[in-house]
């Protein structure tokens, strides 16, 4: 089926006057309820004033810029105040989320835990166990090897343990006892 005139004029007249598209399409025949809605968005005919406002015929025009509002005043100085403020300290800290980055290959890792943030006796461990390790790649994991990730994605130099995982774990012992630590371990090491 071809747009001729005919037929996108009998369109915009009846978009105008607040038909739905598969109203539309049942009377112009021969076009599903999605072509009326494409050829709308083509011709520019998309918003709807309202029901049974007709859409005039001269090309849309390009949106005014939005006038910026007016500055704030700024703030009065803390004696102007009649209640005082309390101090940062005796807010409530709620941490905020941070945003997770996407790091182009090539550039250098996010620091990593520091040593104080993870028990010695867990790092020795998995240093002993990244000796001993498989060194999968990717396509070689399965469900029962450990998929802890050693090194930087964008080198040759990258590779997963592929150790025996723990029941129920993603990752060997050692692995998992770096990444699942109790919570109060966790909120000891931020204070």
């Amino acid at each position: 089926m071809a747009w001729t005139d005919e037929r996108v004029e009998l369109l915009k007249k009846m978009w105008g006057e607040g038909q739905s598209a598969s109203q539309i399409a049942k009377e112009l025949g021969g076009v599903t309820r999605n072509a009326v809605i494409g050829k709308v968005h083509r011709l520019g005919l998309s918003n709807r004033a309202g029901a049974g406002a007709a859409k005039s015929d001269t090309p849309k025009e390009a949106p005014k810029p939005k006038a910026k509002p007016a500055p704030k005043p700024a703030p009065k100085p803390a004696a102007a105040t009649a209640e005082p403020t309390p101090a940062p300290e005796a807010k409530a800290a709620t941490p905020i989320p941070a945003r997770k980055q996407i790091i182009p290959a090539g550039q250098p890792l996010p620091p990593q835990p520091s040593a104080n943030e993870i028990s010695p006796e867990a790092l020795a461990k998995v240093s002993e166990i990244e000796k001993k390790a498989k060194k999968l790649s990717l396509m070689e994991l399965t469900e029962r090897t450990c998929k802890w990730p050693v090194g930087d994605p964008a080198t040759d130099d990258f590779w997963f343990c592929g150790l025996p995982v723990q029941q129920g774990k993603p990752y060997c012992e050692a692995h998992v006892g770096v990444a699942f630590q109790p919570m109060s371990t966790r909120r000891d090491r931020r204070r």
